[in-house]
């Protein structure tokens, strides 16, 4: 027994055409009290029923990695906005053809970080290699957001490697498209931030951290205050890039200010290539 429904069974397939006409003609789907409750999305999407989503957003990727053998994960996230050094300087060259010097600024600063696209893709393919043979105990898999640019280039990596690797997407106003590289049963969307957060931290045995944004930041605070709460147990962290992240983040001003204790430095590490930040994972679980 795997836990699934018989796809065969005339009451999903009744509930899944309903669905589909009203999604495939554009119309609103009209409350009816006899609906299958699993099938009516006017009942699932009450306020009331707010804890039963968080609980499937718990539950289907979960199952989802445990029927993969999935126990030990990288989690490698960073900025959804680099490109890798083609896409960068086809951009630049299509922005100089322009002549917009406000373009070409931009492209430049996309050619100049496009070396962590493939950094980030180089570091998911090694690790995926080393995995390839391994058991479970001592097997690594790739976990990104699921996006674009660096994201995509860990998935990207891990594919090029011959494996597999998931990825934790995020509905949002502007939709966030899954990458093209993840593998396809281990594409997740979610709608609540924490759940996504939550899956990040459930298998993580290393997180690497390269250049980013809010939300790289979100993830990587996230990150330093579980395993300082001890709310997670403590793994690498990598942040990748040292001069980024130095002129970033100064965690020395948190130590002289009294709010973290010097100690807390050493929750994470500085590197600059892929063979260092995959030599601190080997060293810190003595692979």
């Amino acid at each position: 027994m795997n836990g699934k429904l018989d796809p065969h069974d005339t009451r999903i397939a009744n509930a899944w055409e309903t669905l589909k006409a009203q999604y495939d003609n554009g119309d609103s789907l009209i409350p009816e009290s006899n609906r299958l409750a699993f099938a009516d999305p006017e009942f699932l999407l009450r306020r009331e029923t707010r804890g039963i989503r968080i609980q499937l957003e718990m539950l289907k990727p979960d199952l989802a990695q445990n029927e993969h053998g999935i126990e030990h994960t990288v989690v490698i996230f960073g900025s959804a906005r680099f490109r890798s050094e083609e896409v960068s300087h086809l951009q630049l060259m299509k922005a100089r053809a322009g002549g917009n010097e406000t373009e070409i600024a931009q492209a430049e600063t996309l050619v100049r970080n496009a070396r962590f696209y493939e950094q980030a893709r180089a570091l998911a393919h090694n690790i995926t290699k080393y995995s390839e043979n391994k058991t479970n105990g001592r097997k690594l898999f790739i976990c990104t957001g699921g996006g674009p640019g660096i994201m995509e280039a860990a998935n990207r990596g891990a594919q090029e490697a011959g494996g597999i690797s998931v990825g934790l997407n995020i509905a949002l106003p502007h939709e966030q498209s899954p990458n093209p590289y993840i593998t396809p049963d281990l594409s997740f969307k979610f709608h609540y931030f924490a759940m996504r957060k939550m899956h990040f931290m459930m298998r993580a045995k290393a997180l690497v951290a390269f250049p980013g944004g809010f939300g790289t930041l979100d993830e990587l605070f996230e990150t330093l205050t579980l395993v300082q709460c001890k709310k997670s147990k403590p793994v690498p962290i990598v942040l990748f890039g040292t001069n980024y992240w130095k002129r970033l983040f100064n965690p020395q001003v948190l130590v002289e200010e009294g709010v973290i204790s010097e100690q807390d430095l050493d929750l994470f590490t500085y590197v600059d290539n892929i063979d260092d930040a995959w030599n601190f994972i080997r060293t810190f679980y003595e692979l």
